[in-house]
């Protein structure tokens, strides 16, 4: 049984092949565009049946021509990510209208597909629940995350043929990320920061949050991959999800847990945050000015629907998902 996973040298693609791989399944052909080719990084740890361009998996799909037999599952991961690519043509194409042509064709030969959404669906709001009225992107790329998970709203209401999931990830960080540039976490940008520069730069005050104050669902994702793999193992559930782990955690958390992380690498002691801010280890920058209005200073996904579906596991708080994430980087990036 074959499973293909696109964006599988990716972020979030490559932790799912490698999830897959721990179960000892094997039989993955890995769709992506190498035209970054220091993403090849991301595979090389994992054990794949084929390597698929992905404009190639795109004619194939079009032309109902894959040369798969018995293909078990697709996890569409596939995707621009950069939410400050303001493009609208590569956008729309690259998100929505890929998406679209990969659910028809999974439709049409029954097989469960699997796919990443996005929390920027809720643009600014303060409520983060999968209900139409919650839902106004702020950009091109929440739009086109939204335009998809209404083809879907409306797809299921007419009856669906085979298992479709959309998982609107939250601020996911972890291993694997390294090659995504100014669009990787916050958890990645300071740690390496501290190991340049001795110190991590947060944004100051601004929409009546102090400094570093602004807050988000950090969600690792060593936990994105399990929930997808829950799925997969359920595939008489669809619907859209939010993937997040329901808890809100201040950036000021964030910086500390990764300070705390490398010092501890370097036999230091545990410092609090307001010994870190004392001692100039965390510093604040003025809010830019290019991200007021554009920003969410908030986030907090509502897992309700996640947990009804039987999603039992707990997921990692920051301190103990940047503690892991922080010792791979050091065995591995630093």
């Amino acid at each position: 049984m074959t499973i293909i996973v696109t964006g599988a040298a990716g972020f979030i693609g490559s932790n799912i092949v490698k999830a897959l791989n721990q179960r000892g399944i094997t039989d993955i052909v890995a769709v992506d565009n190498l035209s970054k080719g220091e993403k090849f990084k991301n595979l090389a740890e994992c054990e794949i049946a084929h390597y698929l361009d992905k404009h190639e998996f795109i004619r194939q799909v079009r032309e109902h021509i894959l040369p798969y037999q018995n293909i078990e599952a697709v996890f569409h991961q596939g995707a621009c990510s950069d939410t400050m690519n303001h493009d609208g043509l590569y956008m729309m194409e690259n998100n929505y209208q890929y998406t679209l042509d990969l659910l028809d064709w999974c439709q049409d030969e029954r097989i469960p597909f699997l796919y990443a959404s996005s929390a920027a669906v809720y643009g600014k709001g303060e409520i983060f629940r999968e209900e139409r009225e919650l839902e106004k992107p702020l950009n091109v790329y929440g739009y086109s995350k939204f335009l998809f998970d209404q083809v879907l709203r409306r797809r299921m209401k007419e009856g669906l043929t085979a298992q479709v999931v959309g998982f609107r990830y939250f601020n996911v960080y972890g291993q694997h990320e390294q090659h995504k540039g100014r669009m990787a976490s916050v958890a990645f940008h300071h740690f390496h920061q501290y190991r340049e520069h001795g110190y991590v730069n947060l944004f100051g005050s601004n929409d009546g949050y102090g400094n570093g104050e602004q807050t988000r669902d950090f969600v690792s994702v060593e936990d994105v991959a399990k929930v997808n793999l829950y799925f997969f193992d359920h595939p008489e559930l669809s619907g859209i999800y939010n993937l997040g782990t329901g808890r809100s955690q201040q950036f000021n958390e964030l910086a500390a847990a990764t300070v705390n992380a490398c010092r501890a690498a370097e036999g230091k002691p545990e410092m609090s945050l307001k010994e870190l801010v004392e001692e100039e280890l965390i510093r604040y920058i003025p809010f830019p000015d290019a991200l007021k209005g554009k920003y969410q200073s908030f986030t907090q996904a509502d897992i309700t629907k996640l947990r009804e579906a039987g999603y039992k596991e707990e997921f990692f708080d920051v301190k103990a998902g940047v503690d892991r994430y922080v010792k791979w980087m050091l065995e591995n990036l630093a």
